[in-house]
């Protein structure tokens, strides 16, 4: 358990000292498909490897599901308010598998769902930065287990041969907070990435993605932004898919 511990404590620095994630969808024509959010910490690993060598920590590969966390702590969970029980809710489609090798100088972390319709999924960014704020060890009195504050959401849609993905900003207070919080960092976060990987039933028609690439098949969406720039734009990730009938 000290391990778990030691790797939610990893993510949730490195998330907030991010380097490259990828949000990657595999879509099925009935709307249904799965979900993953992929953070590589490997540069920073090999940064900072030298020092967390030191830690005489173990290499972690694991997997961890949320619906059985959830269920484990369900006793603390009941004390907590309803608005943030609904909250922890939320994450219990998902697994993450954690990767971490002090001496290898790897660092990984995968969160991934399925889900029957794609309408209903979760901004999986704000669910990577959820669940890597909240240690198995976590008690309410902590305050470990009570999700972050989200200051956007993204929406995801697929009607029609179209997909699209759209952000908006819900608490303009902490979204400034958010980029203040990010002003010492620029230069350290200038080279980080965000990208888009989405992969659909048939052969992308349009997309208003304009430097976006594609797969040989036409089927593979990929798009990648500078981290900066999704934090202090998030509608710079909004587009829309036309699939090919």
């Amino acid at each position: 358990m000290k391990k778990l511990q030691f790797a939610f404590i990893a993510a949730l620095l490195f998330v907030a000292a991010s380097c490259n994630f990828t949000e990657e969808i595999h879509l099925n024509e009935d709307g249904s498909g799965k979900l993953s959010i992929n953070f590589d910490g490997s540069e920073m690993m090999d940064m900072a490897g030298d020092e967390l060598a030191k830690t005489n920590e173990e290499a972690i590969d694991s997997i961890i599901s949320f619906k059985d966390f959830l269920e484990e702590k369900k006793d603390s969970i009941a004390q907590l308010p309803k608005e943030e029980q609904e909250k922890l809710k939320k994450l219990e489609p998902f697994n993450m598998r954690m990767v971490m090798n002090p001496e290898e100088k790897t660092m990984m972390f995968d969160l991934f769902s399925e889900f029957k319709n794609v309408n209903e999924v979760n901004d999986a960014f704000a669910a990577f930065q959820d669940a890597s704020s909240m240690g198995p060890n976590a008690k309410p009195k902590q305050g470990q287990m009570k999700p972050a504050e989200q200051p956007t959401e993204v929406n995801y849609s697929f009607k029609k041969n179209k997909f699209t993905r759209t952000a908006k900003i819900v608490d303009q207070a902490l979204f400034q907070q958010q980029l203040d919080s990010l002003q010492g960092a620029e230069m350290f976060l200038s080279g980080s990435t965000y990208t888009l990987k989405y992969h659909f039933p048939k052969k992308i028609k349009s997309t208003t993605a304009k430097e976006a690439t594609f797969s040989q098949d036409g089927k593979t969406l990929i798009y990648e932004v500078n981290f900066l720039d999704m934090m202090k734009n998030p509608s710079v990730l909004d587009l829309e898919v036309e699939l090919e009938k």
